[in-house]
């Protein structure tokens, strides 16, 4: 791995960490710098825009159009910065002791800047079978942004034959993680002065009591099942944000919370949803409308992410050993968009510079030496598909 294509790798993760792609935003003005960046060098690019038409995937196949090659996968959208205490701006790129800070620096746009500096040297190798470059959205809020592009692979796009998603792994090839639903419930009740409870119907309460099962539930799901791959090794539910109530005496009108389960292989998303309902049948609403009548309680699963299920001796999780020089699989926590490729019927793989442990946070980074690496895994594969 030379020394000008880890400054051109650092150079363009500059680039993307100032493109303020948080999921509430359009993520196209990237895209557009992207595609420019690659029709420069002579390669095509296609949209898949959302309904909206404010966000859009892109794909770009370098190589022959043919079955069998590889996708490279990554997605443009980061997590809010408000409220962190960042150490210096998060969308200005700032190199300090080997390690590159900004927002998606590890997740995860410095495997987007690792395969973006390869294009030249995958344009110049001879491949003889092709390299997909996918690039997405809203996967930090729903998943799903890949998805149209993931449908056009075997119909008008060359079927691949191995996909690798290069969330933070520290290279390491992982080839299971866990589903992720995303779930909102509405508890709607009645306003009263709060000296007259019995005129009214508190949602804040309700909400309250339901979120108390949530978490009777998630202290069930720490018994099992259990698998000693993940950490933790169970079935995860959490309760991440709530409001409700307009003041300190009235009965709530509305309460609404947004929650999650992130459930280990084999176990269904919709398990905790029916198990938080029945809660709700049997005590919840009983309670909520004892006084008055018209309350209600809605629980809607938004968006599911399927697990990625182990595939030992897949054509994907092979090539990924071999590439990164390594004779071990790890299982991860965190969901992906690997999930709806395996559901399409294509191997696949999680394998990205950084650590999981540095997403999410201020002073977010991926480690100048986990950028090389990731370039000589990438380097690798340019190998392995000229033969």
């Amino acid at each position: 791995m030379s020394h000008d294509r880890l400054a051109e790798a650092k150079a363009l993760l500059a680039h993307l960490i100032a493109f303020e792609s948080v999921s509430d935003q359009s993520n196209l003005p990237l895209i557009a710098w992207v595609e420019d960046y690659l029709a420069s060098r002579g390669v095509a690019s296609r949209r898949a825009p959302n309904g909206a038409g404010d966000k859009c995937a892109l794909l770009a196949t370098i190589g022959p159009r043919v079955d069998g090659g590889v996708v490279l996968s990554g997605h443009t959208d980061v997590v809010p910065v408000e409220g962190q205490p960042w150490t210096s701006p998060p969308f200005v790129m700032r190199e300090a002791d080997g390690r590159l800070y900004g927002r998606g620096a590890c997740d995860m746009k410095g495997f987007a800047a690792c395969v973006l500096a390869m294009v030249p040297a995958f344009l110049s190798v001879g491949l003889k079978r092709p390299i997909h470059i996918v690039l997405s959205y809203d996967e930090e809020t729903t998943c799903l942004g890949s998805t149209d592009v993931i449908a056009w692979f075997g119909k008008d796009e060359p079927r691949p034959g191995a996909v690798v998603v290069g969330e933070p792994t520290m290279m390491e090839v992982a080839d299971a993680h866990k589903s992720v639903a995303t779930v909102r419930t509405v508890v709607r009740g009645c306003e009263a002065h709060s000296a007259l409870p019995a005129l009214g119907a508190n949602a804040v309460a309700t909400a309250a009591d339901i979120v108390s099962e949530i978490g009777r539930l998630a202290r069930e799901y720490e018994q099992g099942p259990l698998d000693p791959r993940f950490a933790p090794p169970y079935s995860t539910l959490h309760v991440g944000v709530i409001h409700g109530g307009t003041a300190r005496n009235i009965l709530a009108r509305e309460c609404a919370f947004d929650w999650e389960f992130r459930g280990l292989p084999g176990v269904a998303p919709s398990l905790p949803v029916g198990q938080v309902q029945a809660f709700v049948d049997r005590v919840a609403l009983p309670r909520l409308t004892r006084f008055v009548s018209g309350p209600s309680i809605l629980t809607e699963i938004e968006a599911v992410a399927p697990g990625l299920a182990a595939q030992a001796g897949s054509p994907a999780e092979t090539m990924a050993l071999r590439l990164s020089r390594s004779n071990r699989t790890i299982a991860v926590s965190f969901a992906t968009e690997s999930g709806h490729f395996q559901a399409a019927g294509i191997p696949t793989v999680v394998c990205g510079p950084g650590s999981i442990d540095q997403a999410h946070k201020p002073d977010e980074y991926v480690a100048e030496e986990q950028v090389s690496d990731c370039l000589a895994f990438l380097e690798r594969l340019a190998g392995e598909l000229t033969r």
